[in-house]
């Protein structure tokens, strides 16, 4: 009878872990065809239509829109090196695994490069965002189209280099293209946790405070002053509700990326604890699901980025319904009445 319950038990425990194995693997495929699909459409869309809108008159000579042209356009390498990847991968059961080591290389250290580069483009922003709403002169100097494409540059510049360890300790093992030496891997975790998760909460937080604060001032001084008038006004007025959108277009932004950003680097902290590699059955699929879904939420959260500018700015409204009508609508129409 005691035998008989133990088998019972063991063959019960057994089935749970195999239902539990075939839930995890269905979470990640459906997440991956969908979440990443999305993703990889709405951010490939959002981030070219954003570049094109920011390069527009209304934006032109605004040191923001430089910071946010960089960063879409290196959310643009994040979409189709990593969230297209991820999403055929794991969505579709492409065996990108299986290609040479240096696609997985490659592959990874675009991913790092691009991340990183986008990331510290938005802290940038955030910089630029307070300067340029101070109401110190010497501080509204540090906002310039100049230094912000000095910065960009550089910025670029840093990250390729940095990151030429990924084409090094990355390699492709047992069909898994990850950091092969454990303590390597135990310290870039805790390093991408900082870089990528804990220390962009600073910057970012302490110049969206102090832009609040600087707009908060400056809206009290506009109510006090009586001696602007006629066109001179209006000028004023428009340029203050340009730069007043653009605050609270990277406001949102910044919230945004904090809130999908920082689940993965806690995750990797976790991670690093435990031997990944020795990870079987249905703890190492409910491993794998937890690891996409936070990469999901990241490009998720990139993609997000156009949304929200169409939601916050009216200007940026504006300037992409005009790209629409005079790209698309009335090449479209003159194509019409010339067949008819």
């Amino acid at each position: 009878m005691n035998n008989l319950t133990v088998i019972t038990t063991i063959v019960g425990t057994v089935d749970e872990q195999i239902r539990l194995t075939i839930l995890f693997n269905l979470l990640i495929k459906t997440f991956s065809q969908f979440l990443d699909g999305f993703a990889w459409i709405i951010g490939n869309i959002g981030a070219l239509s954003t570049c094109i809108v920011f390069q527009q008159v209304a934006f032109r000579k605004s040191p923001c829109a430089i910071y946010f042209i960089a960063s879409n356009f290196s959310q643009l390498f994040i979409f189709n090196f990593a969230t297209f990847i991820r999403m055929i991968q794991y969505g579709y059961g492409v065996s990108v695994n299986s290609v040479p080591s240096w696609f997985c290389k490659i592959r990874f250290y675009i991913y790092y490069v691009s991340m990183a580069s986008a990331r510290y483009n938005i802290i940038f922003a955030s910089a630029d965002r307070f300067f340029s709403s101070s109401q110190k002169a010497n501080l509204r100097q540090w906002s310039s189209s100049k230094i912000a494409l000095r910065l960009v540059i550089i910025n670029a510049i840093i990250w390729i280099f940095f990151y030429i360890q990924v084409l090094v300790t990355y390699d492709v093992r047992h069909n898994k293209c990850r950091i092969q030496s454990k303590s390597f891997f135990t310290y870039f975790n805790y390093f991408i946790t900082f870089e990528n998760g804990l220390f962009p909460i600073i910057p970012m937080s302490i110049f969206g405070l102090l832009t609040l604060r600087n707009v908060h001032q400056s809206k009290r001084r506009v109510r006090t002053t009586e001696s602007v008038t006629g066109s001179e006004n209006i000028n004023i007025n428009l340029a203050s509700r340009k730069e007043t959108q653009l605050h609270k277009m990277l406001i949102n932004q910044v919230i945004v990326y904090l809130i999908f950003n920082i689940p993965l680097p806690v995750y990797g902290i976790y991670r690093s604890y435990i031997n990944i590699v020795t990870l079987s059955g249905w703890r190492a699929v409910r491993d794998t699901f937890m690891n996409n879904l936070f990469y999901d939420m990241i490009y998720l959260g990139y993609a997000l980025t156009f949304p929200i500018f169409i939601l916050t700015s009216d200007i940026f409204r504006r300037e992409l319904k005009q790209i629409i009508q005079k790209k698309l609508v009335q090449p479209c129409q003159r194509f019409v009445t010339h067949a008819n």
